[in-house]
């Protein structure tokens, strides 16, 4: 028996034997107990290796299957492949053992690293590949298709770029879902631009073919293969259908709208001019042409964000009373915080009620405060000029009234029409050209920016070129951004050359880095295709240009979770000499990773406790980024000892990390939201806190409860697509460490949270959807109790000891003498003598907190009481967070045209910690505007909601009170005396300095950290 035995000397000896045939019978024994016997027979492994390489021994498969277990069990995985290859036929796959998986995963390994090393043909695979390991791969292949692990089998297939098992896997499940996943994967984890062109081909092959053809996903593979002629095709063939086919209509209106939110600028206008051009006469190609011009989405979110406002003006009030406006980076900080609170309602009641506080803002203060106007109006694109008229820089040379409202409200035009912009370019070009004020330039050029991102217009860029060759440090940097801006993603070698070789001509600082921003945004998503750039960047002298090429980095692979770049980020962070340049690598990682929230606290849980105070700042703003709208409790975990940091500008950068990550989460989902208002709050009304550190809560109030607490904060698409916009916008309000103005640009990394369902008319009709989860969880939060409601209640004196000695010796001779006058009385009860002093003080407090507590019980809403789930009406907001516990019930009149596959946990009643797990598997009702089949179109259309504005208290102020706000902001006039660079510009290292202060030396050259020193 094998259990008795104890060395395999015997068997061993037998190898020696000159027979062939007692050689094979010693390894036969040999691998039935290599399992326990692995270390003796590691002696005599030469000796198996030489029956191996003997061409004539008829067991050579059998001898280098057991050297191929002896060196597994020696930790030897080069060796135990090469000999397990050796073994073809004898190594068999379907083994579950330990010593089969890890040979396989090995072999796996290092077929994926061959296969990426070897030109890609994109047919059968096999290439210049060992046919032996390939044979093992396609065994595993089978095995796994045997046992349905296809996701399995696709991973292999795209890593191993074999696109022959992606079509063996279709062809035997025609599975959607599968491509669906296929999908999602090759943009993330393929980074070779060519393979991951060819997955596409196939997959707009393979799309069509479904029964059910998918045409939303084939129109976004040609997205990401930049054709617009195919997809204008893919437009017109559905439009053919649409005269006999309702629901072809609705598909092409729905992919329209999935368009406009995941292509860029230039992408749709093709797609629109061909569109126009080939459908000639076909009926509804107006309607699609409008939605592409994003006109029709812009209108339904905007309706959804006027009527559904929440925002607490309490919360705002609270913050601008306890902070002195005088200071130039307080106003700027309500200003922002209010412009983020009310992103997109249009609401500007705070300014209307709060002239006096608006009218002390002076120089770049009153900058930001116009600019946060594109913030609030963002999307109001037919009312734009008419909501910034008064601002307006005048026409026909009139004078000034103040260039820094006039400079804010370019920026805000640009803003409202950010990504939407042809309407406005030839006016902020006209006024680039011919307003010489630096200002006034600045604000355009912002503007120009933000209107034509990624249009890449000719005019516009040699506009801002010529500001730029000015250079006026004010004016250049904003032309810098804008260059990028306009030039987004394009990798012009062209326009990176011009702009390197200005770079590193100007003497402006300012200049210096709006050029390194920009830089990296003409290499936007261009992933290796931009590595010359990068390593041009960071091999250079000059931090600045270094800082601009970790941005280039963070934004070439912008989302692709790529272990190259992130190692080098990694390099970068430790081992740079320039601290801005070490901050700026570690918020890259969250641009990196944002696809993969649940890895970024572990990246950066040491960085999070450096000594160094720039790297603890970038660790949380790397977090606020890549875990954006998640309330991930290992994300919280790292940023709360952060609030409490010893450096100011760590508090801040916490601060606002952890708004972005609790965006839309009350206290009942998530019981840290309430904890992160409360730390917001109390930083503000500290005392001595430090001003940067309050600037940073300020900012956060605004970003927790951003766009009226109906919108979140993600940089990918609603389909799971990266969010150019979101991406961009992110990027650039980080650069508000050096200038404040910058941070209004978060606003374009703000998604509606809500499920618009529209018919083939566009209109929202009565249509409820059900969600399977207690109505508290995604409630929004309540508002804030105001201190005047509490009542303040007499503090007894404190009691010394002597006194109350002295008193107890009264009070006995008082109750002698008493005693004495009653004398024949009856007896008289007497009360209990009261504790007095610190006693006393104790017993009242803890008979308060009791009765707090009692009160707070039953106050609570029992979950016993509260329903298991509840209808929302269309129009409503829904939270990432509520998608996977929605369905459609049954019996509804309208039905989404595209399909709605939610989660299986959809159908259980979710507990706080559940409901605040995000499934990404979800990929049919993903939010956002639905296309909504009519089961009954002869029944009267019921509309979903009355009219938009009956819930928002802006709709009631009067054309006098809009006026007395514009007014009031306008006219205020500049201090002249101030230098450009000396208002609202300080580095968050250190607090702005109030107006009447000493002002520094006006060099816009000057250092932002030394300035504020």
């Amino acid at each position: 028996m094998v259990s008795s035995l104890t060395s395999v000397a015997g068997v061993t000896a037998l190898l020696e034997e000159q027979d062939p045939k007692l050689q094979a019978y010693a390894l036969q024994k040999l691998n039935s107990l290599v399992d326990q016997f692995w270390a003796e027979l590691a002696d005599s492994v030469a000796r198996i290796e030489e029956l191996y390489e003997d061409e004539s021994f008829p067991e050579r498969q059998l001898a280098a299957l057991v050297a191929s277990k002896v060196y597994f069990y020696l930790g030897e995985m080069e060796d135990a492949l090469s000999f397990a290859l050796g073994a073809e036929a004898l190594f068999d796959v379907e083994q579950r053992t330990e010593y089969v998986e890890t040979v396989v995963s090995k072999a796996i390994d290092q077929y994926i690293e061959q296969r990426s090393a070897s030109p890609s043909d994109g047919s059968t695979g096999k290439g210049d590949t060992s046919a032996r390991l390939a044979a093992i791969v396609d065994k595993m292949v089978q095995r796994c298709m045997t046992g349905k692990e296809y996701r399995q089998v696709l991973g292999i297939a795209l890593e191993a770029r074999r696109l022959d098992i992606i079509q063996q896997v279709f062809d035997s499940t025609q599975d959607r879902e599968l491509l669906v996943y296929v999908l999602e994967m090759v943009m993330s984890v393929v980074h070779a631009r060519d393979v991951r062109r060819q997955v596409l081909e196939l997959l707009v092959q393979l799309f069509p073919s479904l029964s059910e053809p998918d045409y939303f996903s084939t129109a976004q593979c040609y997205v990401y293969l930049n054709e617009p002629k195919r997809v204008s095709e893919l437009l017109r063939s559905l439009l053919d259908k649409a005269t006999s086919d309702e629901r072809s209509l609705l598909i092409a209106y729905q992919t329209a709208f999935d368009l406009v939110e995941g292509a860029t600028q230039e992408f749709l206008h093709h797609v629109q001019t061909d569109l126009q051009a080939t459908a000639g006469n076909i009926a509804n190609a107006e309607q699609v042409v409008r939605i592409l011009q994003g006109e029709e989405s812009i209108r339904l979110f905007r309706a959804f964000l006027h009527r559904a406002n929440h925002a607490d003006l309490a919360i705002l009030k609270s913050t601008k009373d306890a902070l002195d406006a005088h200071y130039s980076a307080y106003h700027s900080a309500v200003s922002l915080s209010n412009a983020f609170m009310h992103a997109g309602t249009g609401s500007d009641q705070f300014l209307r009620e709060n002239l006096e506080w608006l009218a002390k803002a002076s120089n770049w203060s009153k900058f930001t405060a116009t600019a946060a106007l594109g913030v609030l109006h963002r999307g109001s694109l037919q009312e734009s000029i008419s909501i910034l008229q008064p601002y307006l820089p005048p026409e026909g040379g009139a004078a000034s009234t103040s260039i820094y409202s006039e400079g804010g409200s370019l920026f805000a035009l640009g803003l409202i029409h950010a990504n939407h912009g042809a309407p406005i370019l030839d006016l902020l070009t006209k006024t680039l050209r011919s307003n010489n004020a630096e200002v006034v330039q600045h604000g355009a050029a912002l503007g120009l920016g933000a209107a034509g991102m990624a249009t890449e217009n000719e005019e516009v860029y040699e506009e801002l070129r010529n500001v730029l060759y000015t250079d006026s440090a004010v004016s250049g940097e904003a032309a810098g951004y804008a260059m990028g801006m306009v030039y987004l993603g394009t990798g012009s070698a062209q326009a990176t050359e011009e702009m390197m070789q200005y770079a590193q001509e100007t003497q402006h600082e300012k200049i210096l880095r709006g050029l390194a921003i920009g830089i990296a945004l003409l290499h936007y998503g261009r992933e290796s295709a931009a590595d010359a750039t990068i390593d041009e960047l960071l091999s250079h002298k000059d931090a600045i240009l270094r800082y601009g090429g970790v941005y280039t980095m963070a934004l070439a692979y912008a989302g692709t979770g790529h272990n190259a770049a992130v190692r080098r980020l990694l390099h970068v962070a430790v081992s740079d000499g320039s601290d801005d340049v070490r901050r700026a690598s570690v918020i890259a990682l969250g641009f990196l990773l944002f696809r993969s929230p649940e890895h970024m606290p572990e990246m950066v849980q040491l960085l999070s406790e450096s000594y160094n105070p720039h790297l603890r700042y970038g660790a949380a703003l790397a977090l606020g980024i890549a875990c954006a709208g998640t309330g991930l409790d290992a994300a919280l975990d790292l940023l709360e000892p952060l609030t409490k940091d010893t450096v100011d500008f760590v508090r801040q950068g916490a601060c606002i990390a952890m708004a972005m990550i609790l965006v839309q989460q009350n206290n009942v989902l998530n019981p840290r939201g309430e904890a992160a208002r409360t730390t917001f709050d109390k930083m503000i009304h500290e005392k001595h806190e430090e001003a940067m550190a309050k600037f940073g809560a300020a900012l956060a109030q605004g970003l927790i409860d951003a766009g009226g607490r109906n919108v979140t904060i993600s940089l990918q698409g609603r389909g799971g697509s990266t969010n150019m916009a979101a991406v961009v916008g992110m990027a650039l309000f980080t650069q508000y460490w050096y200038w404040f103005p910058m941070a209004h640009f978060a606003s374009l990394a703000l998604t509606p949270t809500a499920i618009l369902g529209v018919t083939k008319s566009l209109e929202l009709p009565a249509w409820d959807i059900l969600s399977h989860a207690r109505p508290s969880l995604f409630a929004y939060p309540p508002p804030v109790q105001t201190q005047t409601e509490k009542k303040l209640e007499k503090v007894e004196t404190a009691v010394l000891s002597t006194t109350a000695k002295a008193q107890a010796r009264q009070r006995t001779k008082a109750k002698q003498k008493a005693q004495a006058a009653s004398a024949g009385e009856a007896d008289m009860d007497v009360d209990a003598p009261k504790p007095t002093g610190e006693k006393a003080t104790t017993d009242e407090a803890n008979a308060a907190e009791a009765s707090d507590k009692e009160s707070a019980k039953a106050a609570a809403p029992s979950h016993a009481d509260e329903p298991k789930e509840e209808r929302i009406p269309n129009g409503s907001r829904v939270t990432v967070f509520q998608l996977k516990y929605l369905s459609c019930p049954a019996e509804a009149r309208y039905v989404p045209v595209r399909p709605w596959t939610t989660s299986s946990s959809s159908q259980a009643a979710p507990e706080p910690a559940a409901a605040r797990q995000l499934d990404l598997s979800v990929t049919g009702g993903r939010g956002g505007i639905v296309l909504l089949l009519d089961r009954e179109p002869t029944a009267p259309f019921v509309p979903a909601v009355p009219d938009d504005s009956a819930n928002d208290a802006s709709a009631t102020a009067t054309a006098e009170e809009h006026a007395q706000a514009a007014a009031t902001l306008a006219s205020t006039s500049d201090d002249a005396d101030a230098p450009a660079e000396a208002t609202g510009v300080a580095s968050s290292a250190s607090a702005q300095e109030p107006e009447d202060a000493p002002k520094p030396v006006a060099d816009e050259d000057v250092d932002m950290d030394e300035q504020a020193k």
